[in-house]
């Protein structure tokens, strides 16, 4: 099990973003959740399988079509044992 939290800046609000990453989470079987920060970036939780969480954080290092991602932090994190992915 791992747990990763990331924070994406750029354009990523407004592109969908968060139910994008929604679906994706639900189709790798991750669980966390997803949300719009007032600082105008987008957090997020990914607990799974190791190789699923991966691939959720790469694709929030590009995000959906319409998003432009110029930066990303990335922090491990211990697992909680989240169940499901929401947005925030």
């Amino acid at each position: 099990m791992a747990r990763m939290r990331v924070i994406a800046s750029g354009r990523v609000q407004g592109v969908f973003f968060r139910d994008t990453t929604r679906r994706r989470a639900d189709a790798a079987g991750v669980a966390g959740w997803v949300r719009n920060t007032p600082e105008g970036t987008v957090e997020a939780v990914f607990e799974g399988e190791p190789d699923a969480v991966e691939q959720m954080v790469e694709f929030c290092r590009q995000g959906p079509g319409r998003a432009e991602v110029t930066g990303m932090e990335v922090f491990e994190e211990e697992p909680e044992g989240l169940e499901g992915f929401r947005v925030r």
